[in-house]
């Protein structure tokens, strides 16, 4: 705009041709771009679904050596590759195509404004010094042009990138705070009262009129065949889903008005199979306490028993665990994320089977973890293999989304036609006591 008003100044005429070139320039530039949008998505799309399989093999690689399935995985990368290859080539041409456009644009610009320049001076309307000074501005108009069209071109690329990052930070949270409660000194009494569940448009109930007192500090298992509704139980009440009807309270309160944030902080977890973040073993132990001190982390690790192998470790606590924590065992992950639960010190526990895939040194070790983590908590364990919680205080056996059978082991284990003792059976109580 300040070159187009500057030869207004001296050469209206000019100024005229400029501003309808500059018009002309940007509505073309912004017309075409808009259109290149569309496949800077698909180029963007392609490059996230290479990644995805990249990724999805480099992950299953234990299972590609298994089922021998180098050359199928070679022929589904290279497809996705050359499908991504394609959308990226194309792209390419298409940012090429609006180079040549605008190239067109200024080499035609320049020479009609010289070609009329001639012919003033021709006339004697305007000296050779203005056709000089006229040129030089109209190079500087061009160039600004040719910036301003490469900025935005370089946005909507930017955009199209970000757009799979834009739906997911635009999807609504599925739990939503209703009010921002904090509980403070919870004792850890749970009750589910007329708990239905049913998983967003499916009619199937999951948990079907549930209702479940459990004291505080009182030690309880969750027993059911697969989709019995046991996961489902610990995620509600946890509040990672929100209830269809009925209500959860904790020491009284109900868990709807507290704030998801406090929730958790009265709960820990420790999953099956403990994923770990690619940073130092210290990190993630600190992960549940992250104002934690040296001391108290030391001390968490040292009750987990994870000492035994950190110290082993030329970083000790200073070493990278990998991605998802693929440096260390099954059951050294699993040690690591008891010492998270024990710096947490949460009210309320919930182990979902923490020693159903370890070897029997690991499991004596998790084993003698545990008994210190539950020390004093509420505590819910899934359980899977039933050696494990044969002193817990309570099972509670779930089909179908409803409680079918409650009691202690051996009240359970005398029912002849109850499913627990069938489970039981079909074990054959072959295992080590674990809790």
């Amino acid at each position: 705009i300040g070159t187009v008003v500057a030869i207004y100044t001296l050469l209206p005429k000019y100024s005229y041709i400029l501003a309808a070139f500059c018009f002309v320039f940007l509505l073309t530039a912004f017309i075409y771009i808009r259109y290149k949008l569309k496949y800077d998505v698909i180029a963007a799309e392609s490059d996230t679904k290479t990644t995805g399989v990249l990724a999805d093999s480099i992950n299953n690689h234990s299972s590609i050596q298994l089922f021998t399935g180098h050359e199928h995985e070679k022929d589904r990368t290279g497809e996705t590759i050359q499908k991504q290859r394609e959308a990226t080539v194309f792209n390419w041409y298409l940012w090429e195509g609006i180079g040549a456009i605008e190239s067109f644009y200024s080499f035609s610009i320049e020479f009609i404004i010289f070609w009329i320049a001639l012919g003033d001076w021709k006339l004697g309307l305007i000296s050779l010094p203005v056709i000089v000074l006229l040129q030089s501005y109209l190079i500087r108009l061009i160039e600004n042009l040719w910036g301003f069209s490469g900025i935005t071109r370089a946005f909507y690329e930017s955009f199209a990138d970000a757009q799979e990052m834009a739906i997911i930070l635009d999807t609504s949270y599925e739990v939503a705070d209703e009010s921002a409660d904090v509980v403070e000194n919870v004792k850890g009494k749970i009750v589910f009262d007329n708990v239905t569940y049913i998983y967003k448009n499916n009619k199937h109930k999951i948990l079907d009129n549930f209702s479940l007192t459990i004291p505080a500090g009182q030690k309880i298992a969750v027993v059911g065949s697969s989709g019995a509704g046991k996961t489902t139980f610990v995620r509600l009440l946890m509040r990672l889903f929100n209830i269809t009807s009925g209500k959860i309270t904790i020491d009284g309160i109900n868990i709807n008005k507290i704030s998801q944030q406090n929730l958790r902080e009265q709960i820990s977890f420790v999953p099956q199979d403990t994923a770990l973040f690619h940073r130092t073993l210290i990190e993630n132990i600190r992960y549940g306490k992250r104002d934690a001190t040296e001391e108290e982390v030391l001390r968490a690790a040292s009750l987990a028993h994870c000492d035994e192998f950190i110290d082993a470790l030329p970083k000790r606590y200073e070493t990278y665990v990998g991605e998802r924590g693929i440096k260390l065992s099954g059951g050294e992950r699993q040690r690591v994320a008891i010492a998270r639960a024990i710096l947490k010190n949460s009210p309320i526990l919930i182990l979902d089977e923490a020693t159903s895939s370890l070897d029997s040194r690991s499991e004596s070790l998790i084993q003698d973890a545990l008994h210190k983590l539950i020390e004093g908590k509420t505590t819910i364990v899934i359980a899977h293999r039933l050696s494990t919680i044969r002193q817990m205080d309570r099972i509670i056996v779930i089909e179908n989304g409803k409680i079918i059978e409650d009691g202690t082991h051996e009240k359970l284990i005398s029912k002849k036609n109850g499913l627990y003792k069938k489970l039981w059976d079909l074990q054959a109580g072959g295992f080590k006591n674990v809790i």
